[in-house]
Parts: structure tokens; C-alpha cells; sequence
């Protein structure tokens, strides 16, 4: 499929595919919204302990995050269906979030992303310092 081709062109063409490097294709967005840091950590940490959590449980999992990102982040993903969220009417109200089937699988992946990151940091620092080293010589 030619990345040229309008979208409406490309489901005509193969219906029910997206063409993710085309600027308007509804991927792009998604891809947007899954690579930012505070979804990614939110995923891991959620999907890391494989229940429901309590909101205070996941702010304090992730180091650095504010009241309104997690806020802003945890509504985006069950807008997305992502996660799901449970009120349980005690006093205080008591909130729980968890993975939802769509979330668990973008969790896998995620987690593997992770996980190559951890293996991985030391020979990309290592390929930084060479890169810098020769940018010095220039």
C-alpha cells in the first residue's frame, strides 16, 4: 500500500488496516499515547503486580509523578480501555485500578521494552561515549 494513499483510499484498498506512518492515521495517535513515559510507567507498575491497586499505591510506585499527571494518565487509559476503574462505596470511597484485557496485552509488550532497556543500558552508554568521543575530535 502506497504511504501516498488518503486514508479513506487505504481502507478501500485493505479495509480495517492503518497505515501508522501516515500523518492523519489513527495509529499515529494511539502510538503518541502509548509511548509517553507516565502511560509506560503506569502500564508496568499496574500490570507488574497483576492485581488492583489503590491510586496512593500507584503514586508512590512511581517516583516523580504528580497528582495531575497520574490523574490525567490513568483517565486517558481507561478512556482507551486500558484500565479499568472501581469505586467501592466505603468511607472513604475506596478506588481501585487494574489492567483490562486490552491493557494486559500492551503491558506485555511494554514490559519486554523494559526489560531490553535494563539489559541494554550499559552497552547503549557505552555507544553514547564513543559517539561523543568522536564528535569531539571533529
Amino acid at each position: 500500500m502506497a504511504t501516498t494513499a488518503k486514508r479513506a483510499q487505504a481502507r478501500e484498498i485493505e479495509p480495517g488496516t492503518y497505515e501508522a506512518y501516515m500523518h492523519d492515521c489513527p495509529a499515529v495517535a494511539l502510538l503518541s499515547t502509548i509511548s509517553n513515559r507516565w502511560v509506560s510507567l503506569t502500564m508496568c507498575t499496574l500490570g507488574s503486580r497483576g492485581e488492583a491497586m489503590r491510586y496512593s499505591h500507584i503514586s508512590r510506585e512511581i517516583p516523580g509523578v504528580s497528582q495531575k499527571m497520574l490523574t490525567q494518565t490513568l483517565r486517558m487509559l481507561e478512556r482507551d480501555g486500558m484500565v479499568s476503574r472501581t469505586v467501592t462505596p466505603t468511607v472513604p470511597v475506596r478506588v481501585d485500578y487494574e489492567l483490562t484485557p486490552l491493557g494486559q496485552g500492551l503491558y506485555a509488550l511494554l514490559s519486554q521494552v523494559r526489560d531490553w532497556a535494563a539489559l541494554k543500558t550499559d552497552e547503549v552508554d557505552e555507544a553514547r561515549a564513543q559517539y561523543d568521543a568522536r564528535q569531539t575530535d571533529r
